[in-house]
């Protein structure tokens, strides 16, 4: 499983490496948590099937995708693994948003539940 740590994406940020950000927490584990990490993209992880063969065309051509949800465990490990089983440079945020939090990265309020960031 591909992986990318919170010193790791905070360094791809920093350096403006080119990435697509995906929020895949449950709706009810964003809106109780109320933030989010600047330049995420929220999708329901329910609906994975409407919106997988998208993925590709919000990011940049060629570029990694890295998926997160509350604590990096089933939800985001498995989006990733269905995502590079279809050839996307997929990876999961270990730990989450929580370790990105923990970590003292920068985040911003949610606006609405189920809004995209």
């Amino acid at each position: 499983m591909s992986v990318i740590t919170v010193d790791e994406l905070a360094l791809w940020r920093r350096a403006g490496f080119p990435f697509k950000l995906l929020d895949v927490r449950r709706l009810q584990a964003r809106a109780a948590d109320g933030q989010d990490i600047e330049g995420g993209t929220w999708l329901d992880p329910a609906k994975w099937l409407d919106w997988k063969d998208q993925v590709s065309d919000h990011a940049p051509k060629g570029a990694p995708v890295v998926v997160y949800c509350a604590h990096g465990h089933e939800i985001s490990q498995g989006l990733t693994a269905a995502l590079r089983a279809m050839a996307i440079d997929a990876r999961h945020l270990d730990g989450g948003i929580s370790a990105w939090k923990q970590a003292g990265q920068p985040t911003i309020a949610v606006r609405e539940p189920g809004a995209r960031s």
